[in-house]
């Protein structure tokens, strides 16, 4: 389908009423096959698969409030006492990660209050951790494994 700087894997995907869904393997359900889906799809497997994030401390569509706005964080990580500790934001490769892609998701995390942020349209993955203390925040050129989280 689409070619994403991830590793590759076997999507479980059906069709009905001449559209496509695929199986999310945190909401446990068959969900629409856009690009974004596709992508998301591809970075929780590489963040299980791959880098050894725990499934069970994962959420994709997390609903939040912003002020009086509802929102859904696209891919949640909790830390072992189930709090927000990572938060992920997808783009169809087609998008361009800009300025207004970081302005959602540091939106977001006004509510959760996360360590860890990353933003991938599959193609392009930023990673980057804030620390509240000395307010400030650095880039990693790695998304870290689970591991090498601090959290």
């Amino acid at each position: 389908m689409l070619r994403l700087n991830l590793p590759s894997f076997e999507l479980k995907i059906k069709k009905q009423s001449n559209k496509s869904y695929v199986f999310d393997r945190l909401r446990k359900q068959f969900t629409r096959l856009t690009p974004e889906e596709y992508v998301r799809q591809h970075f929780v497997n590489y963040l299980i698969e791959h880098k050894n994030y725990p499934e069970a401390l994962m959420a994709n569509e997390v609903a939040i409030e912003v002020g009086n706005l509802k929102k859904r964080c696209d891919t949640v990580l909790y830390d072992r006492f189930m709090n927000p500790a990572l938060v992920v934001e997808y783009k169809s490769p087609a998008v361009k990660i800009t300025q207004e892609t970081f302005d959602q998701i540091v939106l977001y995390n006004t509510t959760l209050r996360v360590t860890w942020l990353i933003v991938s349209n599959g193609v392009q993955h930023f990673c980057c951790k804030i620390d509240y203390e000395k307010r400030d925040y650095q880039f990693y050129y790695e998304i870290p494994s689970y591991q090498d989280l601090t959290i």
